[in-house]
Formats: structure tokens, C-alpha cells, sequence
């Protein structure tokens, strides 16, 4: 008995057998005859004993139900019931609830909205069904108030159409114990897929429209500025051609203040002019007789020719 291994092995044996054996066994006897709760954070709990609702303990924390129930918490267990609430905030969404508008297009409307246990006595016997039945009635509302309404107000203004179904939902939610929260159209819809075919037409059409309209716009943009920039250019070639005399002038009558100059500019534009002539030149010596006669008579009769 005095060795360490086994003492510490005997401890560890004694100790897994009271930590998962006798204390669950001892907290379960404890459960089994109601003498705590452990109530968690939005959690309610209904306890009804005979047919009567005898506490309703919604606080989280550890609860002695001695002190909540007296010399009954030994029987709700054997002799009851009770009942688990969630009293977490809860959403939900109705997908195309169908109305008309003023016009008469069949409309369909996507309404979410929020809700929340407020009362859970009345949650438990007031209504067999009170989460179909407020999904009714949000339905029913929403038909009923947003029904002939002008279908660009419909489209439009949707914040003053959740509001509208919030106040006539609320009064008769609580009754059934759940408060509604925050009512939201998300969604307005046409249901007729005729007309859903044939607004995507008129759509595309005008978008087309528009579409050849901005092209046709920005062609006649261009034509304006090319039209003006050829009429801007044709103006200063006008200008320049009128001007090119003068300038001419000008420098012919500098020129022919110096003769040699003068003589040499216009030398040098009788070569060009002759150049740019494409004749048929034929040079000749100097004193050469009779050569000169011959070739001008050779010249003459290949042109008679």
C-alpha cells in the first residue's frame, strides 16, 4: 500500500469513476425529480402541472425549482410538462403574394419581416399554429392594403408600403403573443409573362432607339467639326493665296535693286521653265557654219512628218 504508483493509479481510477459515473448519475437523479433548471440566453421555459401554467421561468442562468414551484417541482416532471421556448428574433419571407395594381397589371410582392416570442403563455394557447397564422395575416394584409394602388407608386415607394402592412399586422400578432418587428417590401414583380415578354420588347426597342439616336447625334457632331475645320482651312488658304502676290512682289522688288541678281533669278527660272518643258534640246558649237541650217532643216521635216 505504500507504493506511489499505485495510489496514484487507485486516485486517477477514483476519480474518473465520481467525475462521469456518480456525478452524472447524481445531477440526472437531481433533473429526474426537478430540483433545477438551467435556463440559456433567449430561452423561456413553461411549466404546467394539472392543466396549469405554474411558473414561467424566461431569465438564463441556474434556477432552483424549489424556490420557483414549492413542494410541486417533485411532480411537474412525473405529473406535467414543460415547455422549451425560443424567444430568438425569427425571420421570414413570403414570396409572391399576389395583388393588382389601379391599372389592373397582376403584381406579385416579395414582403419580409421579422418576429419574436413576446408572450409565451399566449404563444402556447391562444393559437394552435400562431407562426402560419401571422404568415396569413401578413399575407392577407398585404393584399388588402396595397391592392389598387398606382403601379408607379407600387414600383416606387416601398418603404411607405412596409409601413403600412407593419400597422395592420402588429395588433393582431401580439394578441397571439409574438411582436412583429421590422416589415420590409424586397421585391415587386409583374406575374403575367405576357407582359413581363412584351415590356422587355418596348425595352429593347427603346434602347435601340436611343441607341441610333446617339450614333446618329455624334455623326452630325463630326460632320460640323469636319465641315467647320475644312471651312476654317479653306479660309486660310484663301488668305495665303491672296497674299502670295504681294510676298511675290516684294521679293522681285528687292531682287531687281541688284542687276546681277536679277539676271541670274531670272537665268535660273528660263532653265527651269525650259527643264520642266521636256524639249528636245540640241546643243551646237559655236561657229559651226552650216550645221546649225541642217539640223533646224532635219528638226522641221521629222515634225511635217
Amino acid at each position: 500500500m505504500n507504493n506511489p504508483i499505485g495510489l496514484a493509479f487507485l486516485a486517477a481510477i477514483v476519480t474518473f469513476v465520481a467525475l462521469f459515473i456518480l456525478v452524472p448519475l447524481f445531477f440526472g437523479f437531481v433533473r429526474l425529480f426537478g430540483m433545477y433548471t438551467i435556463v440559456e440566453e433567449r430561452q423561456c421555459k413553461v411549466y404546467m402541472l394539472f392543466g396549469k401554467v405554474v411558473a414561467v421561468i424566461d431569465e438564463p442562468g441556474l434556477h432552483l425549482l424549489i424556490f420557483k414551484l414549492g413542494l410541486k417541482a417533485p411532480l411537474v416532471n412525473f405529473l406535467g410538462k414543460c415547455h422549451t421556448l425560443d424567444l430568438r428574433l425569427d425571420q421570414e419571407y413570403l414570396r409572391s403574394t399576389p395583388v393588382n395594381s389601379e391599372e389592373g397589371a397582376p403584381m406579385g410582392i416579395g414582403i419580409w419581416y421579422e418576429m419574436v416570442v413576446s408572450d409565451p403563455v399566449s404563444y402556447l394557447f391562444k393559437n394552435a399554429d400562431p407562426r402560419g397564422s401571422l404568415a396569413a395575416n401578413v399575407g392577407n394584409s398585404t393584399v388588402r392594403c396595397l391592392s389598387n394602388m398606382k403601379l408607379a407608386d407600387m414600383l416606387q415607394d416601398r418603404h411607405p408600403m412596409s409601413l403600412t402592412v407593419r400597422k395592420e399586422v402588429s395588433p393582431q400578432s401580439q394578441a397571439w403573443g409574438y411582436s412583429l418587428g421590422s416589415v420590409y417590401i424586397r421585391k415587386v414583380h409583374f406575374r403575367d409573362a405576357g407582359m413581363i415578354k412584351q415590356i422587355e420588347e418596348k425595352v429593347v426597342n427603346r434602347l435601340r432607339q436611343v441607341t441610333s439616336a446617339i450614333k446618329q447625334d455624334g455623326t452630325n457632331q463630326v460632320n460640323i467639326i469636319a465641315s467647320t475645320a475644312e471651312q476654317q482651312a479653306a479660309i486660310e488658304f484663301a488668305k495665303a493665296a491672296a497674299m502670295r502676290p504681294q510676298i511675290v512682289g516684294l521679293a522681285l522688288k528687292k531682287i531687281s535693286q541688284d542687276p546681277d541678281i536679277s539676271r541670274a533669278l531670272f537665268h535660273v527660272l528660263e532653265t527651269q521653265n525650259i527643264i520642266a518643258g521636256e524639249a528636245n534640246i540640241t546643243l551646237i558649237p559655236r561657229n559651226s557654219g552650216m550645221l546649225g541650217e541642217l539640223v533646224a532643216a532635219q528638226g522641221g521635216g521629222n515634225k511635217s512628218k
